[in-house]
């Protein structure tokens, strides 16, 4: 880092973040456009590397093409393993399939089943992660990484801090997430309280696909569809 700082001149860097700044535009006014046609939508997060003989890859088909029966689109990363399924599900039940895809230097690539006036591509993951937000009618988080955790957190974190409207979050696995919920209520809230007692409502955690329909349309008796923010 000190070494490109020298062959650069600071003044240099700063100039490059000015014209970034067109680009990342760019990439807003886009997502924006296309997102804002694809009607009510669910966000299905997931580990890429999680292959199609796993029982979560199988669950995640069921569960996206069960979205899709419900009325919802499906919103995932665009790539293989869970968005794959998320996009393979809704494809199969005949509904609205999004990717959102990002360039890494491992892991991603798209998946073939994502409709193709809905392949959205992104340099910038925070361009990306807005778009998963606010078109979202809810978030359904299968098992994951670094990522899928990323993503978690920061939906609970906006809609915990009122920066944008509640939506269902919903966990699906409870041998894999029971313990990290275990943490967060035993830790975050009762030996330490960095979080109040009210903040765990915002998480459902099921183990079937119909569970998570059920979990969406009870909300939506009473919340009305709309963009998040």
């Amino acid at each position: 880092m000190r070494k490109e700082l020298h062959h650069k001149g600071w003044n240099e860097i700063k100039t490059n973040d000015s014209w970034a700044i067109f680009k990342i535009m760019g990439e807003f006014v886009n997502g924006f456009e296309k997102m804002s046609k694809i009607g009510p939508c669910v966000s299905v997060f997931g580990s890429a590397r999680t292959k199609p003989d796993d029982k979560y890859y199988k669950l995640a088909v069921d569960v996206s093409a069960k979205i899709v029966e419900a009325g919802y689109g499906v919103i995932t990363g665009g790539g293989p393993g869970i968005m794959e399924a998320g996009n393979k599900g809704a494809h199969l039940a005949g509904g609205t399939s999004v990717g959102l895809n990002i360039e890494l230097p491992f892991e991603q690539h798209d998946n073939p089943y994502i409709d193709h006036d809905k392949n959205l591509d992104f340099d910038y993951f925070f361009v990306r992660k807005v778009m998963f937000v606010k078109y979202a009618q809810g978030f359904v988080v299968m098992p994951g990484g670094f990522g899928t955790l990323d993503e978690l957190f920061e939906a609970i974190t906006l809609i915990q801090t009122h920066k944008i409207g509640k939506f269902p979050i919903i966990l699906v696995g409870t041998e894999f997430w029971e313990g990290l919920l275990d943490w967060v209520k035993n830790t975050l809230l009762d030996a330490f309280g960095n979080i109040s007692p009210k903040d765990l409502d915002l998480i459902h955690l099921v183990d079937t696909a119909e569970e998570v329909t059920a979990i969406l349309d009870d909300f939506y008796k009473e919340s009305q569809l709309s963009p998040n923010f």
